[in-house]
């Protein structure tokens, strides 16, 4: 954050703030791309199954879940092009031994920031964009114009196309016979112009999926984390702050540091005035 940033949010922050949730809970049945495992968790020890002498009992859960599954943040190791990896690193080498020496997620930085929300589905008049829409530069400029909010150096840009209202249905949300909307590429040639630091939206993929597409490519991706080396957030939920109106504002995100990781589940927060 720049320093007259970091000013108005601590003056924000004696003034009390509220937060406000941009992903989706986790729970066992959850929409996963086939590609990942799926999200499980269930009660290892129950209440009861033991007692304490005082008569106390303690209750834990065992959870699996992959990198990419729910809200998440892709590291730069995710994904590479022709071999390499961001910053032409070789990726054979680097994934030698079951994790990656470079670009795991352990790298990824806590994100406090600034957010830009460009709501597209909004702009267009829609609460939702149709399956297999392809969120164009004109959309972003159009969204952008819409609040008078440009992104900036740093700053973390969250799209909203609607599609997290579709989240309880894990296959309308998939859409894999019918598509998913997401980002083209012209739009992240935009958005990686401005020099922001992360980007994430409100989808299984970010990028479009376009309709019935089965073994895809993901030139999005190529593009943000290869070539400018900036983090993806999928399944975000951008639901509660478009409805409150909100256009920018400090985010707060923290992923795990999971040692040679491709991606880490995140939990993402608005942070606004109370």
């Amino acid at each position: 954050m720049t320093d007259a940033q970091t000013s108005a949010l601590l003056a924000a922050l004696a003034k009390g703030v509220r937060t406000v949730e941009l992903g989706q809970p986790l729970f066992t049945g959850m929409p996963c791309s086939p590609n990942h495992p799926g999200f499980r968790m269930t009660l290892a020890r129950r209440h009861g199954d033991t007692r304490r002498p005082d008569g106390g009992s303690a209750s834990n859960e065992v959870i699996i879940t992959g990198g990419h599954v729910g809200t998440h943040i892709d590291a730069l190791a995710h994904v590479s092009q022709d071999g390499k990896l961001h910053g032409g690193v070789d990726a054979e080498t680097a994934q030698r031994g079951g994790a990656f020496t470079e670009h795991g997620a352990e790298r990824i930085p806590p994100l406090v920031a600034r957010a830009v929300l460009l709501d597209v589905a909004g702009t267009r008049g829609v609460d939702v964009l149709e399956p297999g829409y392809g969120v164009t530069r004109q959309d972003l400029v159009n969204a952008s114009e819409r609040t008078g909010v440009l992104p900036g150096p740093g700053d973390v840009v969250l799209v909203r196309t609607g599609w997290a209202i579709n989240f309880p249905h894990p296959e309308t949300y998939l859409g894999q016979a019918t598509g998913v909307p997401g980002i083209c590429e012209d739009a992240a040639d935009w958005l990686a112009a401005y020099g922001i630091v992360a980007t994430g939206a409100d989808t299984t993929a970010y990028e479009r999926i376009p309709p019935g597409e089965g073994h895809r490519t993901l030139p999005v991706h190529r593009l943000l984390l290869v070539e400018h080396g900036i983090y993806i957030m999928e399944h975000l939920n951008l639901e509660q702050a478009a409805a409150q109106g909100l256009t920018e504002f400090p985010i707060v995100v923290a992923p795990l540091r999971i040692t040679g990781g491709t991606g880490s589940p995140i939990r993402p927060i608005a942070v606004v005035g109370a």
